[in-house]
């Protein structure tokens, strides 16, 4: 079994984002069928050099089947809980920028976020924090994508 030199915690997302037929291996117009799903991780693993019968993968592909074929729309709250991490790591942002926590500093955010709480759109609110519309970027530099 080959062993990898890339770093697991990019690896791994990576192989998982990879888990798309090749146009090598598959014929167009093709489906894989449910009981191949563990044959075709375990290649996709291997690929990677990530497969090994001691370490085996925390989830499947399978295991997310809920998130995106949910009839009561499971993924649209999936997706808030990002953007909630957007709006978290704007606002770190902003703290560091403007001088850490300060009494001033939360003593805004108090009032501009936390005394509002579901009475007022949290996009204004966040944007009356921030004193603009809210960014990605702080995420994406979190997440080491920027």
């Amino acid at each position: 079994m080959p062993v990898t030199t890339k770093p697991v915690r990019w690896c791994r997302p990576t192989c998982w984002s990879d888990l798309s037929p090749r146009p090598e291996t598959t014929t167009p117009g093709t489906t894989i069928a449910a009981e191949d799903v563990e044959a075709f991780e375990a290649a996709a693993l291997e690929g990677y050099g990530l497969r090994h019968r001691l370490v085996p993968p925390r989830y499947g592909s399978t295991n997310f089947k809920h998130i995106f074929g949910d009839a009561e729309g499971y993924a649209a709250g999936y997706y808030s809980y990002l953007w909630a991490e957007v709006l978290d790591a704007d606002t770190v942002e902003w703290f560091k920028a403007n001088g850490g926590l300060t009494r001033e500093n939360g003593d805004r955010f108090r009032s501009c976020l936390l005394e509002k709480g579901g009475t007022v759109d949290v996009m204004a609110a966040t944007a009356q924090f921030l004193g603009r519309e809210p960014r990605v970027e702080p995420l994406l530099a979190r997440r080491g994508l920027l």
